[in-house]
């Protein structure tokens, strides 16, 4: 009887599908077992894991077993040829088992040669690394350089610092003379008008302020860099709205500590704590004036500190019963708290009415202090560059149209602030200030409560005198700017449309009649696609364009709206100093009293359930 087998293996999910194709194709006539294989076999053609099961099937005749492997294939099942006699199965074992041996060894060695040269490797990968980098670099520099092909030199051209030009002539000389060449690296400084590239020294504290800035633009070549004033208003501005001395304890213990382990901490790559890290110094800067403004307001976690004796004492009336409103007077020996807030202030039922009223004065006069320093620059700028027209066409009558009427409402902030209203002697009452300047708009020369003698004579002079310098605003700058540009055309006067090769090897004074002109310059036909020299236009790119009135009144007219609006923008603006600093003090209140403050005055908390109670609120208060 021929019976003859096939043997194969087939993954574990086709196995059920796979018998019964061959039960109903073969109608029963063979005989098939199976097991499966513990270990996952890798499939080639995916590099993926899959269970299989191996399988042996009898079956009579030569037609049914082709039928069979067919089925097999057809499912993705790989069949073997196994021999039938016992003796040649296990000789084929035992090569199969030597070729397994051979595959091992060889693969056992090769992972062995290739760890070997990579440890090689990696002992010499961080050099490579430098070199590769540095290479890189000076391939790219030169890559900007010009080559001059009638004296095969390399040209370059740039920017560098007045006091690193010494540095530089050294380093060349010192790299000339290490690398042993016969022909030095020449420096020629050329004369032109182009405006340098700004060039903004920083170091680790002050390169995070200086990000700041450059983030709203970057000032002209010689103009007063902002970023020196910023290293203290920006910190500080901060510090006006979040001023609690708790609060800024913690922040200056993070700052700190970022920058005790500041070399370790710069290898994290986390995005957002790469971002703290480098406004550590900012955090830090921010913290210390915290601390001030914290000690100022006498707030710590919305509590206060009674450092000193108060300067308020309660009356308390005979018959005072629990519950009752009182009131506190200021102490008669004229004693008054020396530092900051009164601690008194705290708790009371007109606290948020002097403190709003303290914050948001306060925060009217920090932005007229800042504004106007910041408009003392442009004063600044233009005598530097000599530039008379930007003087009195733009500072003066903005800063007298400033002055005028935010100058003119801090004078009133201060001396409201310094006159005793509670004074039996002083019959007026105490004039509403946000009032006041509305009206002197709207109505000027009229006053519902008077703040001083005269006001209202004064606020008229001053409105007139805002209201003059608009169209001195408008008019001055480009009326002058025409006057003195037809004076120049009248005297004969043409604008410059000429250009002035500077030569990088100027003083060379020899006459060569092959191409080249006086001074070692050649002439224009010799230059060719290697620009050897380095041309400048003397008079800048578009610094002289030719001059167009109209341009320069509509510029004009941007200029004088943008600076009327804004003046009253930005100062607005600065409330937001007041609103944060309440918004900051009000939620610390209500965080406290919502959770440990609560909880401890509460009378349930005793025992082992209240200690519970307190360390959960606690820690509540202290992450929120």
């Amino acid at each position: 009887m021929n019976i003859g087998f096939v043997a194969g293996v087939i993954a574990r999910d086709r196995v059920a599908s796979f018998e019964r194709i061959l039960w109903r194709t073969l109608r029963g006539n063979l005989y098939m077992n199976q097991s499966e294989i513990e270990e996952p076999l890798v499939d080639p053609s995916t590099n993926e894991t899959v269970h299989k099961n191996v399988f042996v099937i009898f079956a009579h005749g030569k037609e049914i077993l082709a039928k069979i492997r067919k089925i097999s294939e057809s499912l993705g099942a790989e069949t073997y040829n196994v021999d039938e006699n016992s003796d040649l199965r296990r000789d084929q074992m035992h090569e199969v088992n030597a070729r397994l041996n051979d595959v091992q060894n060889v693969l056992r060695n090769t992972q062995q040669t290739l760890s070997a040269e990579l440890t090689q490797i990696s002992q010499s990968l961080s050099a490579w690394m430098v070199l590769v980098t540095k290479e890189k670099a000076v391939y790219n520099t030169l890559n900007n350089f010009s080559y001059d092909k009638a004296r095969r030199t390399l040209i370059a051209e740039g920017w560098a610092p007045t006091n690193e030009v010494s540095r530089i002539r050294a380093t060349l000389q010192e790299v000339t003379n290490r690398a042993g060449l016969s022909v030095p690296s020449i420096i020629n400084e050329i004369r032109t008008n182009k405006t340098p590239p700004t060039y903004l020294k920083t170091n680790k504290f002050t390169e995070a302020f200086q990000t700041i800035v450059n983030a709203y633009g970057t000032a002209t070549y010689q103009e007063v860099n902002p970023a020196l004033p910023v290293v203290v208003t920006f910190p500080f501005l901060f510090a006006v709205m979040f001023g609690d001395l708790g609060h800024a304890i913690i922040m200056l213990s993070a700052a700190l500590a970022m920058i005790y382990w500041e070399k370790p901490l710069k290898k994290v790559s986390f995005e957002l704590f790469a971002m703290l890290y480098y406004g550590r110094y900012i955090a830090l800067i921010m913290a210390l004036f915290s601390l001030f403004t914290g000690l100022i307001y006498n707030d710590i976690f919305s509590k206060s500190l009674t450092l000193f004796d108060s300067a308020w004492h309660w009356r308390v009336p005979d018959k005072y019963v629990d519950g009752q409103t009182l009131t506190a007077a200021l102490n008669d020996s004229g004693y008054r708290y020396p530092f900051g807030l009164d601690w008194m202030w705290h708790g009371t039922e007109n606290d948020l009415l002097f403190s709003n009223s303290y914050k948001m004065k306060m925060s009217i006069i920090l932005g007229w202090a800042h504004m106007t320093y910041s408009l003392i620059f442009a004063y600044v700028n233009a005598r530097h560059f000599r530039k008379p027209v930007d003087i009195w066409g733009n500072f003066v009558p903005g800063m007298i149209f400033f002055q005028s009427i935010f100058g003119y409402l801090v004078l009133c902030i201060i001396y409201k602030w310094s006159v005793n209203w509670n004074d039996p002697s002083n019959p007026r009452q105490p004039p509403g200030l946000l009032n006041m300047l509305i009206y002197m708009f709207l109505s000027p020369g009229t006053l519902d409560v008077q703040l001083y003698p005269g006001q209202a004579t004064v606020q008229v002079i001053l409105l007139l005198l805002a209201f003059v310098q608009v169209p001195i605003l408008l008019f001055l700058k480009p009326f002058w700017l025409r006057r003195e540009h037809n004076r120049a055309r009248g005297l004969g006067y043409r604008a410059v449309g000429e250009t002035s090769r500077v030569s990088a090897l100027d003083g060379d004074d020899e006459d060569d009649s092959n191409g080249h002109a006086v001074n070692g310059r050649p002439s224009t036909d010799s230059v060719g696609e290697g620009v050897a020299m380095i041309t400048q236009d003397l008079h800048g790119d578009g610094e002289h364009e030719e001059f167009e009135f109209s341009e320069v009144m509509i510029h004009q007219i941007i200029h004088t709206i943008e600076f009327c609006l804004n003046c009253v923008s930005h100062t607005a603006s600065y409330l937001r100093l007041w609103a944060l600093s309440l918004a900051h003090q009000q939620l610390s209140v209500v965080l406290w009293s919502m959770t440990l403050g609560g909880i401890l005055a509460s009378p349930s908390a005793t025992g082992i359930t209240g200690g519970i109670m307190i360390v959960v609120a606690f820690y509540l208060w202290f992450v929120l």
